[in-house]
């Protein structure tokens, strides 16, 4: 098999799209796939390619750019036994018009808000209406969404394939625990617990929610609140108008520059109101420490209360609850909790087997 694989999330852009796409290309080829990365970049000048990347400035004129992509892979593009997808918005408009043209069957591989947000956009969802029921197979992250696209795109078939994570390759290392506890010893009231929000930290992910639950459950002195990324409007000015709740507000950080932040934590919150899966929710998981967690999306494919706290998306006195508990629960409880989540994602959320769901959807789509 040789992929055309068309993207806007690629190294070096930042972020978790960006880290899901490399490592799932990474273990593809590693499986034997060639794959050839279209990266459709916001950022860069020029066209260049290196080795099998091709980047494609965007810029003011994405149309232009689109159609002038496919007079570069018009001349080859009989070497591809597949063109896939990988998120976003002008992936999903191009790549159905690149399968057509060329005979090809198309791999939809839906990620973040493609599909959670884009159905309710007037601009995005004829965009992924169309990619899904153009696609020979549509891939998603979370088990639930799958009887979604269905309902959209019933001729469709439609595969859950998991996010992954290399724990072989990704651990604490002692001077990172070291610059935690100095961090904790300056900056944390001993008796606090430190609970981490990381990522990019917009309106669904439901830091709102989490903190009024806070306030609510009148535990602001059990919990010091350490918030990693970029913040939506507002959450500033909640806190600062909250002097009780301790917090640290730190700047997007690469996945390894978080490792000395995820040391710092106790546990980990994503009280999303809707998601995929989130590389934040497998790497904290797979460090051994709990998540305090929504069911949105595909967090309910990995978190219960076997290794965290888990509690229904958007209710704000379930919440309320899973905060209690995580308060009165003893540090042996949570490094019980801890210990299992790095089992669960050991053994359920490998990179061996995020890649051979795809080599399955790959192998469907060339029948």
């Amino acid at each position: 098999m040789r992929l055309l694989w068309v993207t806007e999330n690629h190294p070096p852009s930042p972020g978790g799209m960006a880290n899901s796409c490399d490592r799932i290309v990474r273990g593809l080829r590693q499986a034997g796939v060639e794959v050839d990365v279209v990266h459709l970049s916001r950022r860069a000048r020029s066209m260049r390619r290196e080795g099998s990347l091709l980047t494609v400035p965007l810029g003011d004129d994405p149309e232009h750019a689109l159609r002038m992509l496919w007079t570069t892979l018009s001349a080859s593009i009989g070497q591809y036994t597949h063109v896939v997808a990988f998120g976003g918005t002008y992936p999903l408009l191009s790549a159905p018009v690149y399968a057509a043209w060329s005979g090809l069957p198309l791999v939809t591989l839906l990620r973040g808000n493609d599909f959670d947000t884009g159905m309710f956009s007037l601009r995005r969802q004829p965009v992924v209406l169309e990619a899904l029921r153009s696609s020979a197979h549509v891939c998603v992250v979370a088990s639930g969404t799958a009887p979604l696209v269905a309902g959209l795109a019933p001729g469709t078939p439609v595969s859950w394939v998991a996010n992954g994570i290399d724990t072989s390759e990704w651990a604490i290392l002692p001077s990172e625990r070291q610059k935690a506890a100095a961090w904790r010893a300056e900056h944390v009231e001993p008796g606090r617990r430190t609970i981490g929000l990381v990522g990019q930290l917009k309106n669904k992910k439901g830091v709102r929610l989490l903190l009024d639950a806070l306030v609510a459950g009148r535990h602001e002195e059990r919990f010091h609140v350490v918030l990693a990324g970029e913040l939506e409007p507002g959450i500033e000015e909640w806190l600062g108008a909250r002097p009780a709740v301790a917090y640290t507000a730190l700047p997007f950080q690469d996945r390894y520059q978080l490792l000395s932040v995820y040391a710092a934590c106790d546990l980990i919150a994503l009280p999303s109101f809707y998601d995929g899966l989130p590389n934040v929710a497998l790497e904290a998981a797979a460090l051994g420490i709990p998540l305090l967690a929504s069911d949105a999306g595909g967090l309910v494919d990995l978190v219960d209360d076997e290794i965290g706290f888990r509690f229904p998306a958007g209710d704000p006195h379930a919440c309320r609850a899973a905060l209690h508990r995580a308060a009165h629960a003893t540090d042996d409880q949570l490094a019980a909790l801890g210990a299992a989540a790095a089992v669960r994602v050991r053994d359920r959320f490998g990179v061996a087997g995020e890649t051979a769901g795809y080599l399955e959807v790959l192998a469907a789509a060339a029948r």
